[in-house]
């Protein structure tokens, strides 16, 4: 029997809701200074989102030093201390399986920036001034409601 192909397939509830505990008991590892190394408690790290692999053995966390300052630095501390990370996690996850943990950087704070950038220019107001003009103008024709004639 062949593999399925699950790319392209959106998570499931179980990948959802360890993902979502996973990054509380990162979160938390990391704010209580649980990690003893003394570079990484420097910073102050923002766990944005963890998404869980298929059979919940990877792990891929989403994070971002705050201010978004050393983030290469930040990283490469977060590797570095994976193991005592993963150990930390599992102890308060109970999985059958502990996830290898792998650090990206949180790229959706620059995508929200770009996009009030977008927003805010003049030509696109102007488009979307426009749009709630014409709705306005329509003064709700077409939606009389039930028993209209």
């Amino acid at each position: 029997m062949p593999a399925r192909n699950l790319e392209g397939r959106p998570p499931s509830q179980r990948q959802l809701k360890v993902g979502e505990t996973l990054r509380r008991a990162l979160a938390d590892v990391l704010a209580r200074g649980d990690v003893h190394d003394p570079e990484l408690a420097r910073f102050s790290i923002t766990v944005s989102e963890a998404r869980m692999s298929p059979d919940l053995r990877h792990a891929t966390v989403f994070v971002m030093p705050l201010g978004g300052e050393g983030e290469a630095e930040a990283l490469a501390l977060l590797e570095r201390n994976r193991g005592e990370l993963r150990r930390a996690i599992n102890r308060e996850l109970r999985l059958k399986f502990s996830p290898d943990l792998r650090f990206q950087p949180d790229r959706s704070f620059d995508r929200m920036d770009e996009t009030r950038r977008l927003l805010s220019e003049d030509r696109v107001r102007r488009d979307l001034e426009d749009e709630d003009e014409d709705r306005d103008d329509d003064g709700g024709a077409g939606d009389a409601g039930p028993g209209a004639t």
